[in-house]
């Protein structure tokens, strides 16, 4: 059933009407242009208890303390924390009787005067679901794409709304929450990378699948969270840091996709730029693995998230099929090393000319924003259980026409055979173990963690019986 769209000013008119509704707007960098729609569309006495910025960083560090980054999840929780007590100590007695207070804060980096700013923001509603109650956060953070000012004060202004509007009505059904954030938008203005919701509103609410969600509807290319299931935002962990990355279907995560991890790391870490410095390590779900089938299995892609959550992992689910998007996206927040582990049958998709009809430089423009910056392919090689036979880099070969392709990027660095790995991790393949699982041939314990094999049995997760 196709959802209704609701315009903005409906929106903020439909909000200023309701009589129990009642908060605080606090909002720091690039104009206040979300309480702005409140004012514009009349009856804003009935919603707005009060609104205020606090541009000084002086001003700011006196109201809500000091902070290493004013664009950052720490400012907006500060924001909150000051903010939200405060409406409750001035009004609670007077009207909390009959009232659901709210606080909306945001901090936010727009385009610039000058330019060149890193035009992202944090935005955050804390709110009453029944008078009286205890309350619930949404958290989120934005990356504007509007090429200038105004039109990113627009995005900023339309989202926060919609957060507003979707707290007070779609708290019960999150994946609706999020769908109505880019209401009047699209992921060509604004993208939303990170979304936490924690209270008594969302006690049910699994992160992982949240993650998930911001990438299956479309408000953001890639979005990550911990090993504990806690939600990520990617520059937090990634900003001027190595990153390695580890593309695969984890169903279930074998012994062979850690110690393609764990070789590619080593080999990695050699690099002299690192300065001491651990890369970022991450393994990478992608939308088309996880829609292989034509929709998503949640129930399938959660077993894959404990799975990997007993490895320790750090999980980034992605929309970028073809390496050389993987390679941008992950640019945006790091000039240091990349490096990306594959194994060979990967490396020979990576030299298959069909995927690249759509670039106007055909596979010689993949490569070249795939190499763009400072990235490198670490290949594990393949045993191909039919014949025993070892394909590595040196051995195999793609099209004649590209092997001088191939060869300039091995002499050049841009890839690099993985030479120390174990081999008794060759003949081990996820689907072998899928198999295996259900056939009931406990064979498969041997092939994958310890941990890994507890949490399959515990759960009975991929048809374990």
């Amino acid at each position: 059933m196709e959802r209704e769209l609701i315009e903005v000013h409906q929106k903020a008119l439909s909000i200023n009407l309701r009589k129990r509704k009642y908060g605080t707007f606090a909002e720091i960098g690039a104009g206040q242009e979300v309480v702005r729609w409140f004012f514009r569309v009349g009856a804003a006495a009935g919603t707005i208890a009060k609104s205020m910025s606090a541009y000084d960083m002086t001003v700011s560090d006196a109201i809500y303390g000091p902070c290493q980054r004013y664009v950052s999840r720490q400012r907006l929780l500060a924001m909150l924390d000051h903010e939200y007590p405060l409406l409750l100590e001035r009004l609670a007695a007077k009207r909390g009787a009959d009232t659901e207070f709210f606080t909306f804060a945001d901090t936010v980096s727009a385009m610039s005067y000058k330019g060149g700013s890193d035009c992202h923001g944090w935005m955050g509603i804390r709110f009453q679901t029944n008078p009286g109650s205890d309350p619930s956060d949404i958290l989120i953070h934005v990356r504007m794409i509007d090429s200038n000012n105004p039109a990113q004060q627009e995005a900023l202004g339309i989202i926060g709304v919609n957060l507003i509007y979707g707290a007070f009505n779609y708290h019960a059904t999150p994946e609706r929450l999020l769908q109505s954030l880019l209401d009047g938008l699209s992921i060509d203005r604004i993208e939303v990378d990170m979304v936490k919701m924690v209270g008594p509103a969302f006690q049910n609410v699994d992160h992982r699948l949240l993650s998930l969600m911001l990438v299956k509807l479309g408000l953001s290319n890639a979005a990550m969270f911990s090993a504990s299931g806690e939600v990520l935002q990617p520059s937090e962990v990634l900003r001027k840091k190595p990153i390695l990355v580890e593309r695969g279907s984890f169903r279930p995560p074998t012994l062979a996709n850690l110690d393609i991890l764990e070789s590619a790391r080593r080999q990695f870490a050699q690099n002299p730029k690192f300065e001491g410095e651990p890369p970022v390590t991450l393994m990478e779900l992608t939308m088309k693995n996880l829609m292989a089938e034509g929709e998503i299995d949640y129930a399938d892609f959660l077993a894959r998230a404990d799975c990997l959550a007993a490895t320790g992992a750090t999980v980034l689910i992605s929309n970028y099929f073809e390496f050389y998007r993987l390679a941008a996206y992950l640019s945006r927040f790091t000039a240091q090393p990349i490096g990306v582990a594959m194994g060979v049958p990967s490396l020979k998709e990576l030299f298959d000319e069909k995927y690249y009809h759509h670039l106007e430089g055909g596979i010689l423009e993949s490569f070249g924003r795939l190499f763009k910056n400072d990235l490198k392919l670490f290949i594990y090689p393949h045993l191909d259980p039919a014949t025993n036979h070892l394909s590595t880099v040196q051995k195999w070969r793609p099209a004649p026409h590209l092997q001088n392709l191939y060869e300039h990027l091995i002499e050049n660095g841009y890839i690099e055979a993985l030479d120390f790995y174990d081999r008794d991790c060759l003949p081990i393949f996820s689907r072998d173990v899928l198999e295996k699982i259900r056939e009931q041939n406990n064979a498969w314990e041997s092939m994958v963690p310890t941990a890994v094999a507890e949490i399959i049995k515990d759960r009975k997760l991929f048809g374990f019986r």
